[in-house]
C-alpha cells in the first residue's frame, strides 16, 4: 500500500500520459479524504476546458467514487492537519501536499505522486 496523492490520482483518472503505468499504485492505496474534491475540481475544469465532454465527466466522477473506499483508503484530514502544517512551515511546502506526507509518516507509508 502506498499514499497516492491527487496529481497521481487525476492522471489516473484522466487517462494523461503514462497512465497505465499508476494502475498498480491506485489499486491499492491510501490518501486524505480531500482528495476526492481534488479530483473531480480537475474533471470539472478538463470539462470546462472541452478536453472530456459533460457526459465522459459525469463517468470519470463514477470511475473515481468506484475506487473510493475500495482500492483506495481515505483517511480524515483532520488526523493529520497539524503534523502537517509542521511540515509545511519547516519545509516550505503547501499544505495540500504536507497532509499526504504527514499521512505517510504516520502510517510508515512510502508517498506516491505523478
Amino acid at each position: 500500500m502506498i499514499v497516492i496523492d491527487t496529481s497521481a490520482l487525476t492522471a489516473f483518472i484522466l487517462k494523461e500520459p503514462g497512465w497505465q503505468s499508476l494502475i498498480t499504485y491506485v489499486t491499492n492505496s491510501i490518501s486524505i479524504d480531500h482528495i476526492v474534491k481534488e479530483v473531480m475540481n480537475a474533471i470539472w475544469k478538463a470539462q470546462v476546458k472541452g478536453i472530456v465532454s459533460r457526459e465522459y465527466a459525469f463517468k470519470l466522477r463514477d470511475i473515481l467514487m468506484s475506487l473510493i473506499g475500495k482500492n483506495v483508503v481515505l483517511e480524515p484530514e483532520e488526523k493529520y492537519v497539524d503534523r502537517a502544517f509542521m511540515i509545511a512551515i519547516d519545509n516550505k511546502l503547501p499544505i495540500y501536499d504536507s497532509l499526504h506526507i504527514a499521512l505517510a509518516m504516520s502510517k510508515g507509508l512510502p508517498p506516491f505522486n505523478a
